[in-house]
């Protein structure tokens, strides 16, 4: 599961890493913090889409585990209807305010309207995304990994087809990526439906009677699940505005570290998408001991995997500043991020894979909690105390102590939570 997912996940990213590495040999250091603080703000209405992809994928799995492929396939299209209306309002807020947004991450002048403009031109596409998400998580519960990969790999591919020819070929410049993202989601749509609808007929025939009654339980896992993806771009987005204070070369380092992780760690985000339709499917089953075994898997692959890419990024961040063709205060930030910053990503893989189990275990409220934590408390001060005494270099320090008090809480928790589900199946 984690393995063909990581393949779909990393298509994505990839095509995001070559796009602002084309935007930045446009040689306009200006243009690439200008695409740094758009996709901070897209990262918010990209959360509401993960939360109520986990709050569907979690109850369709749980349907199939228990053997009731019809409440499946009724959840499933309940969970598609909601997933399009509310990433239409979610979009639509965010486009309105758009403008004020980028302001208070500390956009101002071009910079903030060649932003505006960016997301003027991915936002509506927002909707296409939402269901694309939805349909792949649903193959996921299925356990059709093959198929949820594809929906993601054909969207990486046509985007990085035509990225090049929409930045260079035909001179759009950054708004050739826009474009190209907006062709992404479509294809994300069209893929998904295929094989959801086409391939496992999964989603029945929508109806206002099964939304309502679906409504609930769909939103007890997607409104914590929301809220907690969430917490990351606000995180994200207070981590921006400090280091604007720094200037466009903070900004612009800042971008292209937030473009290298999720290729560097695409392995993490995928792991967490696979591992909970196998917990939701054992926790329907009542095989607890599967699920106290998938989460000590679960641990342990990401460890491994993280310092083995913590690794292979201090030895190439010289060549990843190049690559971007940083200036020498932005290769600075770079280079000490692949260094030491890096390690926050230990502990925020640990959070994440807690927080798949919490969402999927029946304590979507932990998820929030943690999440939280770690953008409010686990963030705010660190990063504060951190770049008032060491700058940039300082703040990401800041960032990596944070992470590893709440990673090592929710490891913890995620074991308490299993013991106690455990206990309560050995009862009767």
């Amino acid at each position: 599961m984690t393995g063909t997912s990581t393949i779909g996940v990393i298509a994505i990213f990839v095509v995001d890493f070559l796009s602002l590495v084309y935007v930045s040999h446009l040689h306009q250091i200006d243009l690439t913090a200008a695409v740094g603080f758009a996709t901070q703000v897209l990262f918010y209405p990209v959360s509401i889409n993960i939360g109520l992809t986990i709050g569907v994928t979690a109850l369709v799995a749980r349907a199939l585990g228990a053997g009731d492929r019809d409440r499946a396939r009724r959840l499933a299209a309940s969970g598609l209807i909601l997933s399009c209306l509310f990433s239409a309002v979610v979009a639509s807020v965010v486009l309105i305010y758009s403008r004020q947004i980028l302001s208070g991450l500390g956009a101002v002048g071009p910079l903030r309207d060649v932003a505006e403009r960016f997301l003027e031109i991915t936002l509506p596409a927002n909707v296409a995304f939402a269901a694309g998400m939805v349909l792949s998580g649903i193959l996921r519960a299925v356990g059709d990994a093959r198929r949820a990969m594809y929906v993601t790999l054909a969207g990486g591919i046509v985007t990085g087809i035509i990225d090049p020819i929409l930045i260079f070929g035909l001179h759009f410049g950054v708004y050739g990526a826009a474009i190209s993202t907006v062709v992404s989601r479509l294809v994300f749509l069209g893929v998904g439906y295929w094989g959801a609808v086409r391939v496992h007929n999964l989603v029945g025939r929508p109806s206002v009677g099964a939304l309502l009654d679906d409504l609930r339980p769909v939103m007890n896992i997607a409104l914590p699940a929301m809220a907690t993806n969430l917490a990351t771009p606000v995180a994200n987005s207070y981590v921006l505005h400090v280091f604007a204070k720094f200037g466009q070369a903070a900004i612009a380092a800042t971008t292209v570290t937030d473009r290298v992780v999720p290729v560097a760690f695409g392995v993490i985000f995928a792991l967490t998408g696979a591992v909970g339709p196998i917990l939701g499917q054992n926790l329907g089953a009542g095989l607890l001991d599967r699920v106290r075994r998938t989460l000590t898997t679960s641990f342990v692959m990401t460890a491994v995997y993280v310092l083995s890419v913590w690794f292979i990024l201090w030895v190439c961040s010289s060549l990843i500043a190049s690559l971007f063709d940083a200036t020498a205060e932005a290769r600075t930030y770079i280079e000490f991020f692949c260094t030491f910053g890096v390690s926050a990503w230990l502990f925020i893989g640990f959070l994440f894979v807690a927080n798949a189990s919490f969402n999927n275990l029946g304590y979507p409220i932990l998820s929030l909690v943690f999440n939280w934590g770690r953008a409010s408390l686990g963030t705010i001060p660190f990063v504060t105390i951190g770049a008032a005494y060491g700058g940039v270099e300082g703040g990401q320090l800041g960032i990596a102590f944070g992470a590893a008090i709440f990673g090592l809480s929710a490891l913890a928790t995620a074991y308490g939570v299993s013991g106690r589900l455990a206990k309560r199946h050995a009862l009767p």
